[in-house]
């Protein structure tokens, strides 16, 4: 196919995007079909479409549709074109949505024979790009379906699970101070909340507004705007709010789509993703309501709707297929009512799952015959978590893959990620999380405990930098590592110790070098302490432009788990916990000697930092702390009132 019949195709495509005159509103209802044979009894007004102009916009729509044949014809035709259609049964599904059994262009000129077409049929679209996706819904295969709720659950689950995973959607706090935040009301899906909540904080905190957000959710609301805080009246207070944490709804409902696309985006291998939607005509975003009366009607069409066996899974379900990431994010905000809803964490789990495919979940997994939701208590697996952090369900927080052997492996974290994970079993000596993880490209990591999912996050992306000292002191130590024969006792010899300042090129004055020479062996401690009495300038750490060599940062932990905090009256009030820490670090191969001495001091009141002669606040533990040490190490905290909670 040349040039011309390219030019031909973008052509359509251009006239089938030019704007279609908008219908006049009307004080009578309007026929829902159009007899395109006839003229009209009588001449339209000026306000309402003409004959002549609903001919040339059924033209272009016939272009465009013969145009999507023809495209898909080309790319099947180029070389490398591999058919999805065998790798599984969703790719089936995909590849359904993308070349119907009949086209498109043939639909609609049967239409427009049977006289059965309309203006808002043929394709017109909002201006604020909500759609709905009710045509391209999908019966779930039997097989399918029982093979998803069997992966998910188990062939054994409880109620108490099920009822756990079934009454949880995205929601966000009603309260100013946690505005950020997504609420868990129950125990076990905080393994899907969690790592959306920190997308959510990436395109919050780093990711900026663009043109196409507008025209996906509107005109941008008031930041802090009543409509949101409305029932804060008479909200406890803890620590005051940090006015660049309080989000719009705006600003949240484009974090969260955005989140919830960029996960399933990635899942599907950036070529594809899968919807799965409740058979509930009530679930598609319009105009008419707002979100409290959208989240009304959600909740009556679920009313006795449960998910506790594969037949009323089977029966309730179906699935879209998307195959372009603005079609998603479109799809998204038209499905906002049911994700909000009690299903919405499941059926986001679900999509996700599909989206992946269920083969290659089970080929990501070690053991494929465990479920993801663990019983008995329904937590979400390291695989959901990883799935939605990386796109792949594997199952530990290592980097890539260990070679155990005989052709088996243990699967990692395959590349770098958005945001990132640490967690309390690491400070145990019961894992060890790789570098993808502990560096993600944006400063927020989900943070686990042993049964519960939390957020960590910082303002800035420098709590990520290192400094030239730490950088020069990080190779000086892996240097010093290389000559280190004692099997990791933490001494070299003399000799040794003559080849590490070569290669290093530090120039050690003699008074120095002859005490480290005092004994047949040099032990990093030492060598540390002498080090940092030479310049940076002669290869050593005193850097004098940096007199303490400690970093000091701010993060935040989100929990949104909601607990009791007050009784207002006859309410029990019941929100997230978001909290504040100041972290101190110090230098990275800092001897626990000089540790003590410092807390010692600390403790005295006589501590020195960077401006003169300050008393530090002594540092505060709890178990975050210990999760905190697994990114920086030997990391201290504090914060104000109550402690964080990781559980």
């Amino acid at each position: 196919m040349g040039e011309h019949d390219d030019e031909e195709l973008q052509r359509a495509f251009r006239m089938s995007l030019q704007p279609v005159i908008p219908d006049a509103k009307r004080s009578k209802p309007r026929d829902n079909a159009i007899t395109l044979a006839s003229p009209p009894a009588t001449p339209p007004s000026p306000t309402e479409e003409s004959a002549e102009a609903r001919d040339r916009r059924v033209q272009r729509e016939l272009l465009a549709a013969a145009a999507e044949q023809r495209r898909t014809r080309l790319s099947m035709a180029r070389p490398g074109f591999v058919d999805v259609s065998s790798s599984s049964q969703i790719d089936i599904l995909v590849n359904e949505h993308r070349t119907p059994s009949k086209g498109a262009a043939a639909q609609i000129q049967d239409r427009m024979q049977g006289g059965q077409a309309s203006v808002r049929e043929l394709g017109e679209k909002s201006m604020r790009g909500k759609r709905r996706v009710e045509d391209e819904r999908q019966q779930l295969p039997y097989r399918l379906a029982e093979q998803l709720h069997t992966m998910v659950f188990g062939t054994n689950v409880s109620k108490d699970v099920l009822a756990q995973w079934c009454n949880q959607g995205f929601r966000f706090s009603p309260d100013r101070e946690t505005s950020l935040g997504l609420v868990q009301r129950e125990g076990g899906p905080c393994g899907v909340l969690a790592p959306i909540q920190a997308l959510v904080l990436k395109y919050l905190l780093f990711v900026p507004e663009s043109e196409a957000d507008a025209q996906i959710f509107g005109n941008r609301d008031t930041v802090g705007s009543q409509a949101c805080y409305s029932g804060n009246a008479n909200t406890p207070r803890g620590d005051s709010v940090e006015p660049s944490l309080v989000f719009s709804d705006f600003q949240r409902t484009r974090a969260l789509v955005r989140a919830m696309g960029e996960t399933l985006w990635k899942a599907g291998g950036k070529r594809k993703a899968i919807l799965v939607v409740l058979d509930i005509p009530c679930f598609a975003a319009e105009d008419s309501y707002n979100e409290e009366e959208q989240d009304e009607i959600a909740a009556k069409a679920l009313d006795g709707v449960a998910l506790d066996s594969v037949e009323e899974f089977h029966r309730v379900v179906k699935v879209c297929a998307v195959t372009s990431i603005s079609e998603l994010h479109l799809d998204l905000y038209s499905l906002l009512p049911a994700f909000r809803s009690r299903m919405g964490a499941l059926l986001f789990l679900f999509s996700v799952l599909l989206s992946r495919g269920l083969d290659a979940i089970q080929s990501d997994r070690d053991d494929p015959d465990q479920p993801l939701v663990t019983p008995p208590f329904g937590h979400a697996s390291q695989e959901i978590v990883n799935l939605l952090l990386c796109g792949q369900a594997v199952p530990n927080v290592f980097d890539g893959s260990m070679d155990l052997g005989s052709g088996m492996f243990l699967k990692g974290i395959p590349g770098s990620v958005e945001v990132g994970f640490l967690t309390l079993l690491e400070s145990l000596n019961l894992c060890k999380v790789g570098q993808q993880l502990k560096r993600p490209k944006w400063p927020i990591w989900v943070v686990g405990s042993d049964s519960h999912y939390t957020v960590l996050f910082a303002l800035t992306t420098t709590v990520q930098d290192e400094s030239d000292v730490e950088d020069r002191e990080a190779s000086i130590r892996q240097a010093f590592d290389a000559q280190d024969q004692s099997g990791g006792g933490g001494f070299i010899s003399l000799e040794a110790l003559h080849q590490l300042l070569t290669d290093l090129q530090i120039d050690m004055p003699q008074e120095l070098f002859s005490s480290l020479c005092s004994s047949d062996i040099v032990v990093w401690n030492e060598l540390w302490q002498a080090l940092l009495q030479v310049d940076t300038s002669r290869g050593g750490l005193n850097d004098r432009s940096a007199p303490s060599g400690k970093k000091h940062f701010e993060l935040y932990h989100f929990n949104g788990i909601a607990k009791t905090v007050a009784t207002v009256g006859d309410v029990i009030h019941q929100r997230p916990k978001l909290t504040k820490l100041r972290v101190t670090v110090p230098p990275k191969w800092t001897p626990d000697t000089v540790l003590v001495e410092e807390y010692k001091a600390t403790q005295d009141g006589t501590a020195m930092a960077e401006g003169g002669a300050v008393k530090e606040e002594p540092p505060q533990h709890a178990p975050l702390v210990d999760c905190v040490r697994t990114r920086w190490q030997r990391a201290s905290c504090n914060w104000s009132s109550d402690a964080p909670s990781i559980v």
